[in-house]
């Protein structure tokens, strides 16, 4: 089955397929945080897109029920954060200068406590600069842009190092992920109020502010839109070939990509693989199918 059009769906066909912006709390783990709404909207499942330590706080976009089939997108895209960097002594004048050169290609190996391999791995720090200082220079309010799955607690502590006074990452919240930023994030409450509302008064506008359609999750994504004869075969199991392309966005083979019907609904996530102009041929295949 075809979904609507991601503006005419009814609030049970969003809440079954949609994502919410949520302003993680400190405390419960991410986990924790995806099992409350879960059991507050009443879906089978939900999934949060990139992991929090309990006591970090900011932006995790929580993916109900069918969306969380969506999670691998989001680890296409970059993370932001906002960290306290807490010196064991007053940061040298140059401390610009010594930040700086951690942007770019670093190699990291995960803490001790961490739930993956402890394996040297490579992350790239894009851009890294200290917002405010304290007045005696021992404390630095960084904002840090950089690859997913950089261990910002080893950052800091690897920057104490370079600046020779020894430092430890204080807090730390997260601004931005793939998509999402923290310019429209909602609290646990309300997702709370808004689901009283709608259960009780019959009244949606305060949840549709809250969950957003799915498809939110993919914008950071470049799209192929198809026929929707062609996604009726892709439900089948089939991959996208060339006659069922409508349009496609100019990208690079092997990207991943989201494939929509022309009102806008998601039909599946693959790779391109083939030349969306050509005649004949497979185009993208598939990694996730989604209706």
């Amino acid at each position: 089955m075809l979904r609507d059009a991601p503006s005419e769906r009814d609030v049970e066909s969003l809440c079954s397929f949609g994502v919410v912006n949520l302003d993680k709390p400190p405390g419960p783990s991410a986990h924790q945080v995806s099992a409350w709404v879960r059991d507050m909207m009443g879906v089978e499942k939900a999934a949060h897109a990139g992991t929090l330590d309990p006591k970090v706080t900011g932006c995790l976009p929580i993916l109900t029920g069918a969306a969380t089939r969506l999670a691998p997108a989001l680890l296409e895209g970059a993370k932001e954060y906002v960290a306290v960097l807490e010196l064991h002594a007053r940061a040298p004048t140059d401390y610009e200068a010594v930040l700086s050169e951690f942007e770019g290609r670093l190699y990291q190996k995960p803490p001790r406590k961490s739930a993956v391999a402890r394996r040297l791995r490579v992350r790239e720090v894009y851009e890294l600069e200290a917002l405010e200082v304290s007045d005696d220079r021992r404390q630095l309010l960084l904002r840090i842009r950089c690859e997913s799955g950089t261990y910002v607690r080893k950052l800091c502590h690897d920057l104490g190092l370079a600046l020779g006074t020894g430092a430890h990452m204080g807090h730390l919240r997260r601004t931005e992920t793939g998509p999402f930023d923290d310019g429209d994030l909602a609290y646990l409450q309300d997702l709370s109020d808004a689901l009283a509302r709608w259960r009780e008064r019959a009244e949606d506008d305060w949840l549709r502010e809250v969950v957003a359609p799915a498809e939110r999750a993919l914008t950071h994504l470049p799209s192929v839109t198809i026929a929707p004869s062609a996604a009726r075969e892709v439900a089948e199991g089939a991959p996208v070939f060339a006659p069922g392309v409508i349009d496609a966005e100019e990208v690079d083979e092997g990207s991943l990509v989201a494939c929509y019907t022309p009102n806008g609904a998601v039909v599946c996530l693959g790779r391109l693989v083939g030349d969306p102009d050509a005649a004949h041929g497979e185009v993208v295949s598939l990694e996730r199918v989604l209706v």
